[in-house]
């Protein structure tokens, strides 16, 4: 049976990988697994692995505005993302671990 569980993480950060293979917009369609793989590093240089995750996800029904990041538990969204935008988007994160960090 399952178990609930607190999650290790302060934040979540999910980038939508999903891939219509040119059938349809789709978040994959604009280099979303280059933008993951920013965030990835960009969050293991400054040391936030233990606070901080970041991960793929499916289809989040916002590819029209793609791609799409998210941050959880906290529900923001980011749309039309780029590669250069990881840096507000780990602004962003760094906010949201200095007011964890002060609770």
């Amino acid at each position: 049976m399952a178990r609930i569980i607190e999650s290790p993480f302060i934040c979540h950060v999910f980038v939508c990988a999903f891939d219509r293979e040119g059938k349809k917009k789709s978040c994959a369609d604009h280099n979303s697994p280059e933008v993951r793989k920013a965030l990835k590093e960009e969050v293991a240089n400054r040391g936030w692995k233990k606070h901080v995750r970041v991960s793929q996800s499916g289809c989040l029904g916002a590819c029209d505005n793609g791609p799409v990041v998210i941050i959880y538990p906290q529900n923001i969204w980011f749309s039309e993302v780029s590669t250069g935008d990881a840096g507000l988007i780990l602004a962003k994160v760094k906010e949201l671990l200095g007011e964890k960090r002060q609770t």
